[in-house]
């Protein structure tokens, strides 16, 4: 390993053009790479690293097989995020969708584009792609052309086959021609993170060229699912490496005060107890060793330093408690736009009011599989193999856990079972490379159920009150929003700290990496463009300033649901007090045309008859069953969506059944139609979960949600029978986003449906069949 070669010689040498920062294969431990000197580049531009995304060779390779391998910083979560990209490198390269291969979320091969978040991967994350495949589009064209006898502008590709349409048999691949194409272009980068953008000499093609973008192209990820072939980060093995288990406390806010590892001696391939501070780890040479060990280690704990709330006095609690922070999140006094006017005066004139309070529960992300991480830490290097959504911010958090120089840390992000937020991979990550460090080997740590949803990082409970001030016409003059919510950003939702990790707080290391995530009108919700309007946020608290089990973070479209189910069951209140139809309302006073566009095809759709809430039959039916529907918008970073549900409500048990979802979307252009149906579909499942089933249980000890009977989810008897999906294409428009946008107005969609068909308003979630029935009595 000692001779050194260019980049340019390695790929004259290699016989095809390299477009990426390595090509080791991820299993290898970076110690490797460390290893491996870099090629000079001082005949390219001395000041742009080989893995600066400055280099339109940290993006993109092509084979002498033609085959294109693409290196990006987003990762697939379970979106068919690959595909897209897939299609849009295809597209700009005018290559077989089957031809492009990727590096994912490997912080030794991938450029920083902060991962995934946001609904923001194809929004964001595509723009560099196409603009880098569009220059090695050009550079391949340009190092044809001489032996093509044409200019470049003159030349067509097809499938990967660059002709001269003067001499159609005159072509070249361009697999021959990428050893003699230059593609060390310096691109002109701008942004950062989920904001970065390179663009090179090349120019993407019109939209209204495209062939491959805008049509179903089936999933790459789907079929090794299907037949059991995908490698997740589960199946992830290295050699001579052990499994390890956290002990967590029985409490929150007990101390560990003894431990006892004798019995833990005798359970088979038994290695060690790892403890610091407050962290308990076992390691075994088997993962059934490190469980049964676990089990078997003997431990004291001091009582809890705090007790919880009890979970019935949760909201009274949340609205007595002196809030961490407050802001008015919309301006107050004279202007053209929402958020103006005098709201006091307002409600204190009106001849009518209407007020509600609403209340959202703490969440757990219940992924299907629970998080799953194995790190190998020796040697003064660090390799973690993770399926958290962010792994160059998680680098820079193990880098500081660990005070290791961030250069010889690397994540290979293999995926998880999912993840929207902050599940509980990044901590799982943690986890490992702490017993890795004091075992001086790889440790596998596989999560739970119970560290799952006991342990990981809940969404924040939210609590909404709000009043509306009707004239003598019931014409709506104000409104007045105010919340009380937990920070989503009390675990930081970039893992980029090396404090916020569960791990880190039981090793007694504080959070001071936390930040206030205010819930406001027009930011989580629609604005609605009402004559007066005021919107006071307040930030509550954490319940333990401590490594807790409620601790909160992101979880999918944070706090937009909870914000959206107050402000779209008030507008329908609003709407059934003022006697006019939810929809009209909301057409009357949403003033963005692409907001009123998805309700009114929507609205078509559903075969939506105008007329107030509720149902004039709703109380005097016969029967047990009564019907109703419902309506919410949801506007999230230039994506609106447009829901109406159907349900079924048995008036004598309170079961809820949603019979019928339809939901209209636009997010601007659509790079796959399929997929993005199945994208809202599955949104709409996970949304109707949260709003009919789930809700964290807790005691005044810890977190008493630990299963799938104590955190129930929606099951498959739960999915309506009829879901339509309206897509409305503006391919004029960049892609937005789509992974969490539709999740935005299920739950109030819901709500408003029980309300038609019963008369009765559900202002807490979730709407279990309980609360449903005593709200009828």
């Amino acid at each position: 390993m000692a001779h050194h070669v260019t980049r340019r010689e390695f790929v004259k040498r290699g016989g095809g053009l390299l477009v990426g920062f390595s090509l080791i294969d991820g299993s290898v431990a970076p110690r490797l790479l460390a290893s491996t000197p870099r090629d000079s580049q001082a005949a390219e531009d001395p000041s742009a690293p080989p893995d600066s995304p400055s280099r339109l060779d940290a993006w993109l390779r092509v084979d002498p097989d033609g085959l294109v391998h693409v290196f990006t910083g987003k990762v697939e979560i379970g979106m068919g995020v690959e595909t897209a990209f897939a299609q849009i490198i295809a597209e700009e390269l005018d290559v077989p969708v089957s031809h492009v291969r990727f590096v994912m979320g490997d912080t030794a091969q991938t450029p920083d584009q902060g991962g995934v978040g946001g609904s923001t991967s194809v929004s964001n994350g595509a723009k560099p792609l196409r603009n880098v495949a569009a220059s090695a589009r050009a550079m391949l064209l340009q190092a044809a052309a001489p032996q093509l006898g044409a200019d470049p502008a003159q030349l067509e590709v097809r499938d990967g086959i660059i002709i001269n349409p003067a001499h159609p048999a005159t072509r070249v691949s361009y697999g021959a021609v990428a050893g003699r194409a230059d593609l060390h272009e310096i691109l002109q980068v701008t942004g950062a993170g989920f904001s970065l953008n390179v663009e090179g000499a090349g120019t993407p093609k019109d939209p209204s060229t495209y062939r491959v973008v805008g049509t179903s192209v089936p999933r790459v990820d789907i079929a090794p699912k299907v037949l059991g072939t995908f490698r997740y980060v589960t199946d992830v093995r290295v050699p001579g490496m052990l499994h390890g288990r956290v002990i967590r406390p029985p409490a929150t806010g007990a101390h560990l005060v003894r431990v006892n590892d004798e019995p833990a001696r005798r359970i088979q391939g038994y290695v060690r107890t790892v403890v610091k501070h407050d962290f308990v780890g076992v390691l075994a040479d088997t993962e059934w060793g490190a469980i049964k060990a676990s089990q078997a280690v003997d431990l004291t704990w001091s009582e809890p330093a705090a007790n919880l709330p009890s979970h019935d006095s949760l909201y009274t609690w949340m609205r007595q408690a002196t809030p961490k922070a407050s802001r008015q999140t919309l301006p107050h006094g004279p202007s053209t736009s929402a958020g103006a006017g005098d709201v006091e005066s307002a409600l204190s004139l009106a001849s009518s009011r209407v007020e509600a309070s609403y209340e959202f529960p703490f969440q757990s992300h219940a992924t299907m599989g629970p998080g799953c991480a194995v790190a190998d830490v020796r040697e003064g290097q660090a390799t973690i193999w993770s399926g958290a959504q962010k792994p160059h911010a998680l680098r820079k958090g193990i880098a500081e856990l660990i005070d290791m120089p961030i250069e010889h840390v690397r994540i290979v992000w293999v995926e998880d079972s999912g993840s929207y937020g902050r599940p509980g991979f990044e901590d799982a990550a943690a986890d490992a490379v702490l017993l890795s460090q004091a075992a001086g080997r790889p440790v596998r740590v596989q999560w739970m159920r119970a560290d799952m949803t006991a342990w990981g990082a809940k969404g924040p409970a939210v609590v909404c009150d709000l009043a509306a001030a009707l004239d003598e016409h019931r014409e709506v003059t104000a409104v007045r929003f105010t919340s009380r919510a937990f920070s989503g950003g009390e675990i930081l939702y970039q893992p980029s700290t090396g404090d916020n990790f569960l791990a880190a707080r039981l090793t007694g290391v504080p959070n001071t990496s936390s930040v206030d995530e205010f819930v406001s009108w027009g930011g989580q919700t629609p604005a609605y463009a009402f004559p007066n309007v005021q919107s006071i946020a307040h930030v509550v608290a954490s319940l333990y300033d401590g490594p807790s089990p409620l601790r909160t973070s992101h979880l999918r479209d944070p706090e937009g649901p909870a914000a959206s189910f107050a402000v779209e069951s008030f507008i329908d209140e609003v709407a059934a007090a003022s006697g006019v139809d939810p929809i009209a309302l909301r057409l009357k006073w949403i003033k963005e045309p692409r907001a009123q566009a998805v309700l009114q095809a929507a609205a078509e759709k559903a075969g939506w008859q105008s007329r107030p809430s509720p149902a004039g039959h709703a109380r005097n039916s016969a029967g047990d069953v009564l019907k109703g529907r419902g309506v919410a918008l949801g506007t999230r970073n230039g994506t609106y969506v447009g829901t109406i549900a159907e349900v079924d409500v048995n008036r004598r048990t309170g079961a809820l059944r949603v019979t019928r979802f339809v939901c209209a979307h636009d997010c601007g252009l659509i790079v796959n139609p399929g997929a993005l149906t199945r994208t809202i579909q599955a949104n709409l499942v996970q949304s109707l979960s949260r709003a009919v089933h789930e809700e964290v249980a807790f005691d005044d000890r810890t977190v008493t949600s630990v299963d799938w009977r104590t955190y129930p989810i929606a099951r498959m008897a739960d999915v309506p029978p009829t879901v339509d999906i309206v897509l409305i294409n503006h391919p004029e428009l960049p892609p937005g986003g789509a992974g969490e946008p539709s999740s935005r107005p299920t739950a109030a969609a819901i709500a408003n449906a029980v309300f038609d068909a019963t008369g009765v308003r559900m202002r807490r979630a979730p709407l279990t069949a309980a609360r449903v029935k005593a709200a009828l009595a």
